[in-house]
């Protein structure tokens, strides 16, 4: 139980869209066509392949294209941000872990919520001034252009690809479950959707799905959360007490504490979720969308309260599942289980309260979801290969737009067909480990190369490649030696490994690693790295010059 429950923590906290347990496994109970919903979703996106049309429209440069030409608001971009990061996962998961274990299920809610403070005070105005379409940018303004992109770009791309492994088999089973369409057709349609926004309306159609998204999904919870609090007349105290005495655990469902008795894995997944926020691609990119660093503090601050107050609801809905699902046997099967998982308790509890229109509206709500967490990461990949990799490393930054903008469309096609493919291949899998590496791996190598880049007066470049690739290394190579691979994937008898998750233990490697190789490097050119941490520094806290091109 401890470690399903880990397992679930993991998943819900990386990946803004998978569904823990039950319904990543096995078999999905194909549910009875939920034609509400789909007429629902159906409106959805005539709606938002409007915006595509209009945004595609105002596509007439790379910078449009990448970053909406930083037109978008600090309110805009925040509720964006929140759109990208509230997902299917954290609305059904941690209703579900409230459910069974009460006042437990808060703490993977407060885990990732704790990162965005991180972003707010120490790298979101840095990250506006310094940068200009990705964080590479940022990370490689006074160190070695080719070295420092290609890992930054190779990083970017490992993150991305295991979310979108992750997003495309959450979607496959999440779409089962609450449409009753089959797994192939959901892939199929969630990509094929996935390219539409991507290659014709770049961010500003991704910025706006987002935000409608953010908006029905904060739009659907407040109303079941009212509708729970009504059951109960509004009293916090009736809500908790009448739960404690329907639960099976009584009053232990108020007590923290129960699902993390490991120490190190506890520290280990709060350092992953924390850190791991902040060199998401995804999330970072976001930031130079914005026409400033007032706008980009102002979208996290945002951001911050938007997706706080949603998971306090989600709070609210798991203990009013309690009392409105677990004790009505119309939601139960013959065993006595909850009919399609306890992941279900939210969907369930929609029903109970808005009755089958409002299932409909938080089922198409869900799939609204995976679509525009898949948007961003495959532009987030997209800009990584051909602005970073394609643009600055082998044109040397001699590219015309025209030609980035065609590797741009090409590499979009080809994430989606790829996400497609991977979605298909990994249906049967127990993919629950690619959510954490990929929370591992933009804590382990993202985020000491780009923090210590505009904190660091001493780092070089010779110290960021080897501190950042040991990093990604320790990563992969503990998560593989992990019970999670080792014992549930490869079905050896132990792990050699013996943690959960490796972040505490990659995130020092990558750390002393990045210091040590920094330090003994004493080359003409380490010097000069030094020399450029000043006037890094001034615009960092500045902003002058931020509106032009990357100063070396």
């Amino acid at each position: 139980m401890m470690k399903r429950f880990l397992t679930a923590a993991a998943l819900l906290a990386a990946s803004p869209m998978l569904l823990a347990g039950e319904a990543l496994t096995g078999e999905v109970q194909k549910q009875a066509t939920n034609w509400t919903a789909i007429i629902m979703f159906v409106v959805f996106i005539i709606g938002t392949m409007g915006i595509t049309k209009w945004a595609a429209k105002r596509n007439t440069s790379t910078a449009d294209y990448y970053t909406a030409g930083g037109s978008i608001t600090g309110f805009q971009n925040g509720l964006a941000i929140a759109g990208d990061y509230m997902s299917a996962a954290s609305f059904l998961g941690i209703s579900a872990l409230v459910f069974t274990s009460g006042y437990d299920g808060l703490i993977y809610s407060i885990g990732f919520l704790v990162g965005w403070p991180v972003i707010l005070f120490l790298m979101a105005e840095r990250l506006r001034n310094l940068g200009k379409f990705t964080f590479s940018d940022v990370a490689s303004y006074r160190l070695g252009q080719t070295p420092i992109r290609i890992l930054s770009a190779f990083g970017s791309l490992i993150v991305v690809a295991f979310y979108l492994i992750a997003q495309m088999v959450g979607a496959g089973k999440l779409i089962q479950l609450l449409f009753g369409l089959d797994y192939l057709v959901a892939v199929v349609l969630v990509g094929v959707l996935m390219v539409c926004y991507v290659l014709f309306g770049g961010m500003l159609a991704t910025t706006w799905v987002q935000i409608i998204k953010a908006c029905l999904l904060l739009s659907g919870a407040s109303f079941m959360a009212i509708m729970v609090m009504k059951h109960v007349g509004f009293d916090f105290g009736t809500l908790f007490t009448e739960a404690v005495k329907i639960h099976a655990k009584g009053d232990a469902i108020m007590s923290p504490g129960g699902l993390v008795s490991d120490p190190i894995s506890a520290i280990s997944l709060g350092l992953a979720l924390m850190f791991g926020t902040a060199g998401l691609p995804h999330i970072l990119m976001r930031f130079f969308t914005v026409s400033d660093a007032k706008e980009a503090r102002k979208s996290v601050f945002y951001a911050t309260g938007f997706i706080g107050y949603f998971y306090i609801l989600t709070f609210i809905i798991g203990f009013g599942a309690i009392l409105l699902v677990g004790t009505d046997a119309s939601f139960k099967d013959a065993s006595g289980a909850i009919i399609g998982g306890t992941n279900m308790v939210a969907i369930h509890l929609a029903n109970a309260v808005g009755g089958n229109l409002f299932l409909g509206f938080i089922s198409a709500v869900a799939f609204a979801t995976i679509l525009a967490v898949v948007a961003g990461l495959t532009l987030a990949g997209a800009s990584a290969v051909s602005h970073d990799l394609y643009a600055c490393v082998i044109k040397q930054g001699k590219a015309k737009e025209e030609e980035e903008m065609r590797v741009t469309k090409i590499t979009t096609l080809s994430l989606g067909v790829v996400a497609i493919l991977l979605g298909i291949i990994f249906e049967k899998q127990n993919i629950a480990f690619m959510v954490g590496l990929a929370f591992s791996v933009a804590a382990s190598c993202n985020f000491p190369v780009l923090f210590l880049s505009m904190y660091w007066k001493d780092l070089t470049t010779r110290g960021a490649l080897i501190g950042g690739a040991l990093g990604l290394g320790t990563a992969l190579v503990l998560t593989i030696l992990s019970p999670t691979v080792w014992v549930d994937v490869l079905h050896n008898k132990a792990a050699i490994f013996p943690y959960s998750y490796p972040a505490l233990f990659s995130m020092i490697v990558a750390f002393v690693g990045v210091w040590f190789f920094s330090i003994t490097d004493k080359s003409k050119s380490a010097a000069a790295e030094r020399e450029r941490f000043l006037p890094q520094f001034v615009r960092s806290q500045t902003g002058l010059g931020a509106s032009g091109a990357v100063a070396h």
